[in-house]
């Protein structure tokens, strides 16, 4: 086998370069967009890969065209990037994978200390934290919808609002992690989203005050 030339390997790195380019710029966009609507990583990863294959298949589809590789500039691998992109998109949404299943059946609720105490949390958790989950439009658009499949599935087994005949493994902690800000997280409200969840200061200390007051949903 012969040895590559410096020339040779000056025009692999160039053949090379756009894809390293573009593979960086998406690999970066795709972590980011996971943490701003809560996606798992394992998630993320493995659409990059399905990604990534995709666009190697269009890659080779188009070199046979052209009848053999050629040199292409950063331009048009984010092209073929994009187009192996809206396909990937495109065959997710037909994917029977991470959509909210239908609301189960109210057992039993907390025994509230008062009604402003249950309307703060229906507001703030129950989205997430009971069998009355509402499900937006985009609760059927995939990757968004395992994101949100994930979210109430985690938070129902944690602590479930609407379950409360059955243990509840973290409902002693509802008031600590409501007064520490840790909910409702940061995604469930960006982008305006669930505008009705963003509770005033007093309206967070109230909460707290009344989770505290309700039996079985603190410490105190």
């Amino acid at each position: 086998m012969a040895e590559q030339t410096p020339v040779d390997r000056t025009s692999s790195r160039r053949r090379w370069m756009p894809v390293v380019i573009v593979g960086v710029v998406v690999t970066a966009a795709a972590f980011v967009g996971s943490w701003l609507i809560g996606l798992n990583l394992l998630y993320t990863i493995a659409l990059l890969l399905v990604l990534a294959g995709v666009t190697l298949v269009l890659r080779r589809w188009r070199s046979r065209r052209r009848d053999g590789p050629a040199t292409v500039g950063t331009g048009t691998v984010f092209a073929e990037t994009g187009v192996a992109a809206a396909v990937v998109f495109l065959l997710l949404q037909v994917v029977p994978f991470g959509r909210i299943s239908s609301n189960p059946p109210v057992t039993r609720e907390p025994a509230w200390d008062s009604p402003q105490t249950r309307d703060l949390a229906v507001r703030a958790c129950f989205d997430c934290h009971s069998n009355e989950t509402e499900k937006p439009w985009y609760s059927n658009v995939a990757p968004f919808s395992w994101a949100l499949s994930d979210h109430v599935e985690s938070g129902r087994s944690k602590l479930n609002f609407s379950e409360f005949d059955k243990r509840q493994e973290d409902a002693h902690k509802a008031a600590e992690v409501t007064e520490g800000g840790e909910m409702p997280p940061g995604y469930y409200t960006r982008f305006g989203l669930h505008s009705n969840a963003v509770l005033s200061d007093a309206e967070v200390a109230q909460l707290v005050a009344g989770l505290r007051e309700t039996p079985g949903l603190s410490n105190h």
